[in-house]
């Protein structure tokens, strides 16, 4: 009698289990969004794109001109290495304030709405709301205001 109480018991806390955390499922509000069409329509994204373009070509000069005097190819290889760190390095700090921008955009977009969670849409295979008009929308508002 007792096994077949506690197998019981264990059944009933399986099921409590189960229907708190669909409860719990249903009470998340799924977003998703493109994040790159968000960062192509960025009001920056162009601007900031010719800015990387330039310090990548700065970056290849620099680097060619210092290869053209190494004489060894370990050398040249170095200088490569770390031209191209340094670009990267460049791109990323130069990107980094547009991102920001999309992050706020995507929270306040999202908590406006009543959505808990965001995802890429790219990642999702069915459902969701799609938020990527409304956060190019808020971009575009949070731009004019600066």
């Amino acid at each position: 009698m007792g096994m077949v109480k506690s197998v019981r018991l264990v059944a009933l806390g399986v099921l409590f289990a189960l229907v708190f955390s669909s409860v719990a499922i249903a009470a998340e509000k799924i977003g998703v969004i493109e994040p790159q069409k968000i960062l192509f329509q960025h009001p920056k994204f162009e601007q900031v794109t010719k800015r990387v373009q330039a310090v990548l070509e700065s970056k290849q000069n620099e680097a060619k001109s210092a290869i053209e005097k190494a004489s060894d190819n370990k050398k040249k290889a170095e200088i490569y290495a770390t031209k191209k760190q340094e670009a990267a390095v460049e791109e990323q700090k130069l990107m980094a304030p547009l991102f920001k921008e999309i992050n706020l955009a995507i929270r306040t977009v999202a908590k406006a709405k009543g959505i808990t969670v965001v995802l890429d849409k790219a990642q999702v295979f069915y459902g969701g709301v799609d938020l990527t008009e409304d956060v190019i929308q808020q971009l575009k508002k949070m731009n004019l205001s600066q």
